[in-house]
Parts: structure tokens; C-alpha cells; sequence
């Protein structure tokens, strides 16, 4: 989770690392700083707890976590007011979070 937060804020500031951060390069210092920072240990994993203690980090953005392509069904949303809304997508058999770049499109594909 912990990547793609930072790839999904990267890609809403325009900052110039989002490419690199999204093909993995240079964002392992950065990924590193934030677990140290928030003293998030994702060993076993990342779920609502680990949720609340980064949407505590990022205050300036709101935090929401979808289980499968439906608006209805919300895993996560942080109580943040903010225009920053990172839409992250939790595939649980991969067990792994995807950034959702466009939500309107995400949900209108079936």
C-alpha cells in the first residue's frame, strides 16, 4: 500500500518522479521515510488500521480504498476534507493496492 500511495500522490502533485515511481525506480527511499515516519509496519499486510495511521500522515489528501470496482463498496475513506482524493483499489487476491487514475472510467468498465 505504502507504494502506491506514494505513486498515487506523485501523480497528483505532477511531480517529476511519478513516471520513474511507477516503474519502480527511486521509490524505495521514499517508501522507506514514510514507514519509518508513521511507524506503519505492513509485514502482514495493510488494512484498515495501517489505513488510518497513513490518512493520519496525509492530511492535505483523503484517503479511499474500494474492494472492487463499485461505488457502493468502500473499504476505506478517510475523513479528510481535501480536493486531494487518492482512489486506490485493493485486489484481494493479489493482495495488492492499485492506484485508480480515473474513477469514472474505472467504474463505468464491468
Amino acid at each position: 500500500m505504502s507504494h502506491t500511495l506514494i505513486i498515487a500522490i506523485a501523480r497528483i502533485d505532477k511531480d517529476s518522479n511519478n513516471e520513474s515511481y511507477s516503474k519502480g525506480r527511486m521509490i524505495l527511499p521514499v517508501v522507506r521515510d514514510l514507514l519509518e515516519t508513521t511507524g506503519n509496519d505492513l509485514a502482514s499486510g495493510a488494512g484498515i488500521p495501517e489505513h488510518a495511521i497513513f490518512q493520519e500522515h496525509f492530511l492535505e489528501e483523503n484517503i479511499v480504498v474500494y474492494q472492487v470496482l463499485s461505488y457502493d463498496n468502500i473499504m476505506f475513506e478517510g475523513q479528510v476534507e481535501s480536493a486531494k482524493r487518492l482512489n486506490l483499489l485493493y485486489d484481494d487476491v493479489d493482495r495488492h493496492y492499485h492506484v485508480i487514475t480515473n474513477l469514472t472510467g474505472s467504474m463505468a468498465k464491468r
